[in-house]
C-alpha cells in the first residue's frame, strides 16, 4: 500500500486526476471536516469537479502539498502533509494527515485531519 499511497500524490503533483481515481474503488468517499466551503463528503464522481475545482478556484491553482511521511498497515494508511497556498494574496499553510482505507487493490475511503480544524477553516475561509 505504501507504494500505492506514494504514487497517488505524485500523480496528484502532477495534476492526473485520472491516475489518482484509477487507485480508488468506486464505492470511496472522501470526507472534510470542519466549517468552511470545502466541508462535506464527496463521492468518486464529486472529487475532480466538486472538491478540486473549489481547491483551485480558491488558491488561484497556487495549491501544493508536500508529503513529509507515509505510514501503511495492511488496511490503512496515513500520508503526513504540509498544504501551502496563497488566497487573496495572503500565504495560507497547515499541517495535516490524510487516512486512507485499503482493500487490497484499491483505496476505499479518505479521511482529511488537520491538525487544528481552526486553521484548517481559517486558511479556507
Amino acid at each position: 500500500m505504501r507504494d500505492a499511497l506514494a504514487r497517488v500524490y505524485a500523480d496528484f503533483a502532477r495534476g492526473d486526476m485520472d491516475a489518482v481515481l484509477a487507485a480508488c474503488d468506486d464505492s470511496i468517499v472522501f470526507h472534510v471536516p470542519g466549517s468552511n466551503p470545502l466541508t462535506g463528503n464527496y463521492a468518486k464522481g464529486e472529487f475532480v469537479p466538486r472538491l478540486i475545482a473549489k481547491v483551485m478556484q480558491i488558491t488561484g491553482g497556487t495549491f501544493r502539498e508536500e508529503v513529509l511521511e507515509i505510514m501503511t498497515g495492511e488496511q490503512y494508511g496515513c500520508v503526513f502533509l504540509d498544504h501551502t497556498f496563497t488566497k487573496n494574496g495572503q500565504p495560507q499553510q497547515y499541517l495535516t494527515i490524510h487516512l486512507w482505507s485499503w482493500n487490497g487493490e484499491r483505496f476505499t475511503g479518505w479521511w482529511e485531519h488537520p491538525r487544528s480544524v481552526g486553521a484548517f477553516d481559517q486558511a479556507w475561509s
